[in-house]
Parts: structure tokens; C-alpha cells; sequence
């Protein structure tokens, strides 16, 4: 769940409203163990939501950094280069290697 909580300090442009929201919505998801709330909790999940979307964007505002802000693009690019990298190395990794031995047996190595 929490995976698709992204870091949004010091980017250009800066963090939407939406994407505060969707942080905030993982991290209460995170907490209470629902995706989705029964009805009985729905009230106080969405507060739940709303008050720490409020607490997120108040941190954000208030953060301050000597870096250059990152460039969103550049970072995305970076992240889908390392994706690719991960999910091959991780296919090389699950596929056995096989050899054949003198009587034409498989052999796992």
C-alpha cells in the first residue's frame, strides 16, 4: 500500500493538492488497514483523510531547503530507469538455469 506514497518536498513544480491528497489517503489506508472502510468507520476514515491532507500540506508549506528544487520529469525518467533495471534483474534472477548432462538429463544449476 504505502509504495505510492511519494516524496513531494522541493519539487518544480510544487506538490497538488491532489497528489497531498492521495499521500494522505495511502498513509490513513496504511493505518487502519481498510481500502475501503466499512460504513460504520466511513465517517471517521475520511476525517482521518482530510485532517492529515491539512497536517501534510501545512509541513510542505513550512519545509525550507538550499537545494534546487528537482525537476519532476528528470525524476520520473529516474524512477522508471531503475523500475526497468529492478523487474530485470529480478525475471534473470526466477528463471532456472539448465544444463544437460552426458545422458541428456536436465540439471538444474
Amino acid at each position: 500500500m504505502c509504495r505510492n506514497i511519494k516524496t513531494l518536498h522541493n519539487f518544480q513544480p510544487p506538490a497538488t493538492n491532489d497528489e497531498i491528497r492521495a499521500s494522505a489517503l495511502q498513509f490513513v489506508r496504511k493505518l487502519s488497514g481498510f481500502t475501503r472502510p466499512a460504513k460504520a468507520n466511513e465517517t471517521a476514515f475520511n476525517r482521518a483523510v482530510d485532517q492529515v491532507t491539512d497536517i501534510a500540506r501545512e509541513l510542505l508549506d513550512s519545509l525550507v531547503t538550499n537545494a534546487p528544487p528537482r525537476d519532476r520529469e528528470v525524476e520520473a525518467a529516474k524512477a522508471r530507469a531503475r523500475a526497468t533495471d529492478r523487474f530485470r534483474i529480478g525475471r534473470q534472477s526466477s528463471e532456472a538455469v539448465v544444463e544437460r548432462d552426458d545422458a541428456s538429463n536436465a540439471v538444474a544449476i
